[in-house]
């Protein structure tokens, strides 16, 4: 394990917005024995927060207006080539507001990790503290997945578990959500900035060993 801690892992983050989970990173990152770090942060809106938290950790970031460009994939291809200039290893979605295209998503298979809040496979898509709510879910969560052409629907690495409360609203469930999520995913960065984490070809692999289809469950 040493001797994959030796090389370091460097990392593109993607985002439309104010880069909460980005700040849960860049923490991670900066704990002096971590093998990831981001080389860049990457963003579609000029506007988003994000940016501004990587400014202020020197971190590298650009724009590229998606508005810019006729067609998704005319937009993804700009993206690729922006974002394989930094030759990154890995290439975390952190709330980047766009559907990929499907070459994209081959382009970099296997390291594109992303993070949604919901026990995925349930909730695909948005709004989903409200759909857990109107379900009379008694649990919710988050779950960070290897990406795949389908939306939401790739092989699942680790998902946190949380009670859902008789009082709890949409916006309580969302805060309690995004809690987790900064700590499962820094947790998954680090997997595979390790070498822990992959991906097979019947799923997700943790130490060699094929992860459930749930992924690494943790409960609180």
């Amino acid at each position: 394990m040493q001797e994959r801690m030796s090389q370091t892992c460097d990392v593109v983050v993607l985002l439309s917005g104010t880069g909460s989970n980005l700040q849960a990173l860049i923490d991670s990152t900066r704990t002096g024995d971590s093998p990831a770090r981001i080389a860049a942060v990457i963003s579609n809106r000029a506007d988003a927060y994000g940016l501004q938290r990587a400014r202020d950790a020197g971190i590298d970031t650009r724009c590229l207006d998606h508005k810019a460009f006729e067609g998704r994939e005319a937009f993804d291809a700009a993206l690729t080539e922006m974002i394989d200039a930094f030759n990154p290893k890995l290439v975390v979605l952190a709330g980047f507001m766009r559907i990929l295209s499907a070459g994209f998503v081959r382009h970099y298979q296997g390291r594109l990790l992303n993070i949604h809040p919901s026990l995925l496979p349930k909730y695909k898509g948005l709004h989903t503290h409200q759909r857990a709510l109107e379900a009379g879910d008694t649990e919710h969560g988050c779950s960070v997945h290897f990406v795949t052409e389908e939306l939401d629907g790739g092989p699942l690495v680790v998902q946190a578990v949380i009670p859902v409360e008789l009082q709890d609203s949409p916006q309580s469930l969302a805060q309690r959500v995004h809690g987790q999520e900064h700590l499962i995913y820094p947790m998954a960065v680090r997997w595979f900035a390790e070498g822990r984490l992959s991906l097979g070809e019947q799923g997700a692999l943790l130490d060699g060993k094929l992860l459930a289809a749930s992924g690494h469950l943790i409960r609180t």
